[in-house]
């Protein structure tokens, strides 16, 4: 899975483009928001960049419909943009636009109900994320109420590249594993194609921002995006087949 931040530089749906073109199952597009508490530095400059420069939800939505892409599109944000938007407009707005699932990592499990309901009715996914701290006891009912996948949080603390894999993502996986038959991914500290094929052998797959957002911050452009995407396919590719 490669995230994407929607609305970063006139190129970036030729980015989601590229990244689908370079092996990536499912892109996750992050609608920017003013105040990201889950992300780190990376993500956080990239969302000032694409604010500053115009991005707003529902225009990077209609981007999106356009986009005809043959994997499914995950949209990550933050609830205050879903409560404001009105949850059943913006469940209907995500669908209305091709959007298969909806991550929302500030929304706690027990507030989670009214979203995960409206979404259900609108064919929307909920994605829920596992924290490497969650206790025992709770990663079943995360698991119960999340579709499509598990996300798991490979280490406490923000997004970003880490010079290592924290050894809380391998941990996460696998009680996770443990618990659930849906795919489990890790996302959070997954920065190298090395990381990502460590990881993979407890879990389902990978979720990749950081690195991705990076490349497109340093003005890589599609083609750049592209290349990276492709080599941490490669990679997990020689592992696993």
């Amino acid at each position: 899975v490669a995230y994407v931040t929607g609305g970063l530089g006139d190129d970036w749906i030729e980015t989601v483009r590229a990244v689908v073109a370079a092996g990536a199952d499912v892109v996750e597009i992050g609608l920017p928001f003013s105040d990201p508490v889950m992300d780190g530095p990376t993500i956080q400059e990239a969302n000032d960049r694409a604010l500053a420069t115009g991005a707003t939800p529902v225009g990077i939505l209609d981007g999106l419909r356009g986009a005809d892409v043959e994997v499914p599109l995950a949209v990550m944000t933050y609830y205050n943009i879903a409560f404001r938007a009105g949850l059943e407009r913006f469940a209907a707005t995500l669908a209305d636009c091709g959007i298969a699932g909806c991550i929302l990592p500030d929304l706690p499990l027990e507030e989670a109900g009214p979203w995960i309901l409206v979404a259900e009715r609108a064919g929307v996914e909920t994605i829920l994320l596992a924290a490497p701290t969650a206790p025992d006891e709770r990663l079943p009912a995360v698991c119960a109420r999340s579709r499509g996948f598990v996300y798991a949080v490979g280490l406490l603390g923000v997004t970003g590249v880490r010079a290592e894999l924290a050894a809380s993502a391998v941990e996460i996986a696998t009680r996770l594993k443990a618990v659930t038959d849906l795919p489990v991914l890790v996302g959070v500290g997954v920065g190298t194609p090395k990381q990502a094929v460590e990881v993979s052998a407890h879990c389902d797959g990978v979720v990749i921002g950081s690195a991705v957002v990076q490349r497109m911050l340093d003005g890589g452009g599609p083609e750049g995006v592209g290349a990276l995407v492709a080599g941490f396919r490669a990679a997990l590719d020689e592992a696993f087949s």
